[in-house]
């Protein structure tokens, strides 16, 4: 059962939230002695706040642009597809954005941009408070930039990790040996259930939305086998300025690397991003394929945080946004 605050799309009757706040009035003289004055305008801004829509992505797009994130059309159109949207809308205009991605008992929180012209006007902690207001029964989850780190704090998230982002034109390592037992394959639709499997262990969380619409725009896919049976796996897609890595689920950090090495040979000095738990042990090694540092954020959690199972872990998120 859905939160009653939570505004979908779907819902039977339609939720709209009007938000207004009052700008300073204009005092003028008008007359030369400066002594009589007069209150020309008090003015109002009437910010209006819904859910999002197929129709808004190109207008979202606009806002991630003119902040020089890197998100391609396609990478907001998939995140609108699997993601619950809130957007706040001023005179027609597209002003800010927020998503919700319902995933088993967590909901990841991301996205959430205000147009360098109307900061400061309380309409980020408005779309966090949508956001966050459709999560229940589930728990929020996020992955704070610096600059938003203070007001999830005071929402009541609280820190519990790191992400590194890193990029770079891809460089092909010393290649990483498997054990005896093990080895490595492309990977085929036929392995789709057991990779949603696989993913949800090392997430903690239920990918099968969200990873079921990634596996549908993949450059390539690896996976490695132990006794017939799938125990890791890796993608490769378009993202961003290029490519993407991610996820990346395996039961050590050997696989992971030999799975990344296999993706980065595919596509040698295209120009990749991939996002890591900083504990995750690829650091070191990433430095050295060319997949240098770029910006950090903290993983915050309003209550548990997803908990790895079945023997493996994730090295690689999807998306910042998405966990």
């Amino acid at each position: 059962m859905e939160s009653a605050e939570c505004l979908q799309t779907s819902c039977q009757r339609p939720h709209q939230v009007g938000y207004s706040k009052l700008a300073a009035a204009f005092i003028l003289p008008v007359h030369p002695s400066g002594r009589r004055h007069v209150m020309l305008a008090q003015q109002r801004l009437d910010f209006e706040f819904r859910p999002m829509t197929a129709a808004d992505v190109g207008n979202a797009h606009e806002l991630s642009i003119a902040l020089k994130w890197p998100h391609r059309l396609e990478d907001w159109a998939m995140l609108q597809r699997v993601a619950q949207g809130f957007v706040a809308v001023h005179n027609g205009r597209l002003i800010g954005s927020a998503f919700a991605c319902h995933q088993g008992e967590f909901s990841t929180i991301g996205l959430v941009i205000v147009s360098d012209d109307y900061q400061g006007k309380g309409i980020g902690r408005k779309l966090m408070e949508l956001a966050v207001g459709c999560v229940p029964p589930r728990t929020a989850i996020l992955n704070a930039t610096l600059a938003g780190a203070p007001l999830y704090e005071k929402m009541g998230f609280v820190s519990f990790g790191e992400v590194q982002q890193r990029q770079g034109q891809a460089q092909l390592p010393d290649t990483t040996a498997l054990k005896a037992q093990e080895s490595s394959r492309a990977l085929s639709e036929a392995d789709h259930a057991r990779v949603l499997e696989l993913a949800n262990a090392g997430s903690g969380m239920d990918r099968s939305v969200t990873l079921g619409d990634v596996l549908n725009n993949l450059e390539h896919a690896v996976g490695i086998e132990r006794d017939g049976q799938l125990q890791a796996f890796a993608l490769l897609r378009p993202f961003g300025r290029g490519l993407c890595i991610g996820p990346v689920v395996a039961q050590t950090v050997e696989q992971a690397r030999h799975m990344i090495e296999q993706l980065l040979g595919k596509v040698p000095y295209a120009f990749v991003r991939i996002d890591i738990p900083t504990d995750c042990g690829l650091a070191d090694w990433l430095d050295e394929a060319g997949l240098k540092r770029v910006d950090s954020v903290t993983c915050m959690s309003m209550g548990a945080v997803p908990q790895a199972s079945q023997g493996v872990r994730q090295f690689a998120l999807i998306t910042q946004a998405i966990g």
